[in-house]
């Protein structure tokens, strides 16, 4: 499972930075595996990897990707959350070690984070994996 779940996130890693317009919105390294509360926003974070069994040789992957902006307004994380759907919608990527059957976006959900004043859109993908 892990490694599945490694060469999932890398190929999203590169895939996502590798995209000029994205990285316009973010600002070069602009893609992390958690949430760095120093760093200035807006960046993205691979927030959560669930992987289940869901075949033999197969194996199911929720993703959940943040876009998060203190800017005013939910737009900042609406403009990111929209590029990254785009992005990764249906993308065919290349894995290292798993084929990829299909990635697909689930739901967006774009909220105030508690206790500040900075948005976050919380997106969901479900990746299947051989």
């Amino acid at each position: 499972m892990a490694d599945s779940q490694n060469a999932l996130q890398k190929a999203l890693y590169e895939h996502l930075s590798a995209d000029a317009e994205l990285m316009g919105l973010l600002g070069s390294a602009g893609i992390f595996d958690r949430r760095l509360t120093e760093r200035a926003m807006p960046y993205l974070v691979v927030a959560e990897i669930e992987t289940r069994d869901f075949a033999p040789a197969t194996e199911e992957h929720l993703v959940t990707l943040e876009a998060w902006s203190d800017g005013e307004g939910r737009k900042a994380v609406q403009v990111i959350a929209a590029r990254v759907r785009a992005l990764l919608h249906e993308a065919s990527l290349a894995l290292d070690g798993a084929a990829l059957v299909n990635l697909m976006h689930r739901s967006t959900r774009v909220k105030r984070a508690a206790k500040t004043k900075a948005f976050v859109a919380e997106m969901t993908f479900r990746a299947v994996t051989e």
